[in-house]
């Protein structure tokens, strides 16, 4: 459907990366964009920018985000907020790490959907856009976060098979290495951050994502790209890894 100024869409995580290249980029197509996150002051230098509509949120509100879906008519909901902690180290976490992902990447995407849907199948169209991860489709060492990433990629599945006949379309975005805050959120140890960031590869950028969504919600309706995985060049699948355990003899 071509984009135009009669159309409306709800981005979360809007105020860095990701989620603030998307806004900028349905804006650009005249879209409204109903602009979503938690730091009002990023997303209002935003709005001054592009015209967008600031929203102050935090998605694991539950009133908040079912009070947004009755305010507000959304034909594109981009479901773009998350975060991982824990990165490689499960056994490690805390129980408080373990439930911010969960309650952040899954259980409010969840309810951002339920809270949009209603309007959406009223109105016989819209465009769910869920921000999934190639550690959804491929084994990582980042099980807390690839599960929630899993949980979003059967998600995206099942909802487009229970949406069949009501006109909506639904895209799940896997996103390989993106140059964002991600990793500054996600990795406490000043050590490690350094070592997942400085890679002396060449990364995708916040706006290569952001114009695959439009591409995706710009598709004519008798098109939905249920699935679109994007990865840097230099970026590839791991292969089978053999690590040998020290303690072999201690364990038998």
């Amino acid at each position: 459907m071509a984009l135009d100024n009669t159309m409306t869409a709800l981005v979360t995580g809007a105020s860095s990366g990701i989620g603030e290249a998307t806004a900028r980029a349905l804006r650009a197509h005249g879209v409204k964009v109903y602009a979503a996150a938690r730091r009002i002051d990023r997303l209002q230098k935003l709005a001054d920018e592009t015209g967008c509509i600031p929203i102050e949120l935090d998605v694991r509100d539950r009133q908040a985000v079912k009070a947004l879906g009755e305010k507000y008519p959304v034909d594109i909901l981009v479901n773009n907020a998350g975060l991982g902690r824990a990165l490689g180290s499960m056994w490690k976490a805390e129980i408080e790490d373990i439930e911010m992902t969960i309650d952040t990447n899954v259980t409010s995407a969840l309810l951002m959907i339920k809270a949009v849907l209603p309007g959406m199948i009223e109105r016989g169209r819209g465009h769910i856009v869920n921000m999934s991860s190639v550690t959804a489709l491929y084994p990582l060492p980042a099980a807390l976060y690839g599960s929630t990433k899993g949980a979003i990629h059967k998600l995206s599945r099942d909802l487009r098979l229970e949406l069949q006949g009501t006109g909506v379309r639904v895209t799940e975005i896997n996103p390989g290495r993106v140059i964002s805050e991600f990793y500054n959120v996600a990795i406490d140890d000043e050590e490690q951050l350094k070592k997942a960031v400085e890679n002396q590869c060449e990364d995708l950028v916040a706006d290569d994502i952001a114009d695959a969504i439009v591409y995706c919600v710009s598709a004519p309706w008798r098109v939905n790209i249920s699935q679109m995985e994007i990865m840097p060049t230099e970026q590839t699948y791991g292969g089978t890894q053999f690590v040998p355990f020290s303690d072999r003899g201690k364990s038998t």
